[in-house]
């Protein structure tokens, strides 16, 4: 187990590359089910949730691996439509099996997954979706099985607008019988990256990038290399930092279409920002300006930085307030901030943040993927040095992040420890 000790007080300076969109990568595996063949995947963040993702797949037959940043994956021999407890219970995303191997091989038996400790996220929408498009379902001690001779097309209304709902029914109705139309359907890019994968297959895709998506059966797909889109929540992550330790620096390979709100929001807050191509700089001088967000699905403000944006307002002058509308329970970081000296007042879902306090150095605990994120983002402007625990949440999603943040400056080692 390791843990990250962090000395506060630097400025971060300089340049960083953004990687590969976990959230995007995790689409784009299990769409290799679609088409048995050999698949390219360039631009693949090396992150733990990737390697659970390839380690189900091999579950089933496939063979995956990972060199640097470009992961190989072959589906030539898929010998198992079962995907275990032990894989899909780390990784909410490993549920994006079901729609291809429904589609693909009439038959998906897949766990009910696992993954953040946070939120009733349910699979409703997913299961419903696939049987609108004539799958059955039951749930057999524990899995999903879905079966189906032949799906077909059909109409179907996503009660929410959800991302992996959206991804796992379009994977199943590329290869369904005549027309299906999907209305509201997420438009995060996640899903447009997925889309545009599967047309490179040969799918017939009206309406990517909306809401409203049409899709024409094929009999058959073809396999294809494609790129992984960059990750729009590490590098919004980067730009708080840099805006929190009154730092400057360039973030690349990014794409800024994908971070309109964000940037809006940290400019709002005082930032200056230059967007150059898929590059963007920020400089901060003296305290942000407390600034209040309201997360909302794609275009607006992700659910995924609030619990980020909450530290950054921990070092603004006056009062703020962060609602989560995704999500009502996502607040698990606020009582360890709370050890760093944070004062942030949780009614509903909603955090009321007082910012201008000092903060020290402490030990704290993770509890998710973001909720790491928030804890160093403060870590780096306390006083003394933090201590943050169980950063195995933090590597799900984040690529490197510590040598990151050493090149632009910050005071931050991994260290080997025995507590879980």
């Amino acid at each position: 187990m390791d843990k990250f000790v962090i000395q506060g007080g630097a400025k971060l300076q300089g340049n960083v590359r953004i990687s590969g969109a976990k959230n995007g990568s995790l689409a784009l595996i299990p769409a290799t089910l679609l088409a048995p063949g050999t698949y390219r995947l360039t631009n693949t963040p090396n992150l733990r949730d990737v390697w659970t993702m390839s380690r189900l797949m091999g579950s089933l037959g496939a063979f995956c691996e990972l060199n640097g940043n470009e992961l190989f994956v072959d589906t030539r021999n898929i010998t198992s439509f079962e995907a275990p407890y032990e894989h899909v219970k780390k990784m909410r995303a490993s549920f994006y099996v079901l729609g291809p191997l429904t589609a693909r091989y009439g038959l998906a038996k897949v766990s009910l997954p696992g993954g953040c400790a946070w939120g009733p996220r349910p699979v409703d929408l997913h299961l419903k979706g696939l049987e609108k498009l004539g799958a059955e379902i039951s749930l057999e001690q524990g899995y999903v099985v879905s079966r189906a001779e032949k799906l077909k097309g059909a109409k179907f209304h996503f009660d929410i607008s959800s991302v992996g709902a959206t991804g796992n029914v379009l994977m199943a109705a590329v290869l369904a019988k005549g027309t299906s139309i999907l209305t509201n359907s997420a438009i995060e890019p996640e899903i447009t990256a997925l889309a545009r994968m599967l047309v490179k297959m040969g799918a017939k895709i009206d309406g990517i990038g909306t809401s409203i998506l049409e899709i024409e059966g094929v009999d058959d797909l073809k396999p294809v290399d494609e790129e992984t889109i960059p990750d729009r929540i590490e590098a919004a992550t980067f730009l708080i930092a840099a805006a929190m330790t009154n730092g400057k620096i360039e973030i690349e390979k990014v794409n800024p279409y994908h971070l309109t709100s964000v940037i809006a929001k940290l400019e709002e807050a005082g930032c200056i920002i230059d967007v150059n191509g898929d590059k963007i700089t920020l400089e901060m001088e003296g305290k942000p300006i407390a600034t209040d967000i309201i997360t909302q699905i794609y275009p607006g403000i992700p659910t995924d930085i609030q619990a980020q944006w909450t530290a950054l307002m921990l070092t603004a002058e006056g009062n703020s307030k962060v609602v989560d509308t995704i999500y009502s329970d996502r607040f698990k970081h606020v009582p360890e901030l709370a050890r760093l000296g944070a004062d942030i007042d949780i009614v509903d879902n909603s955090a009321i943040i007082q910012g201008g306090r000092k903060l020290s150095g402490a030990t704290v605990m993770s509890s998710d993927l973001r909720a790491s994120a928030s804890l160093i983002l403060a870590a780096l402007v306390a006083e003394g040095t933090t201590e943050v625990l169980r950063i195995y949440h933090l590597d799900r999603g984040y690529e490197e992040l510590d040598k990151k943040l050493i090149a632009l400056g910050a005071n931050i080692k991994r260290v080997k420890t025995d507590i879980i």
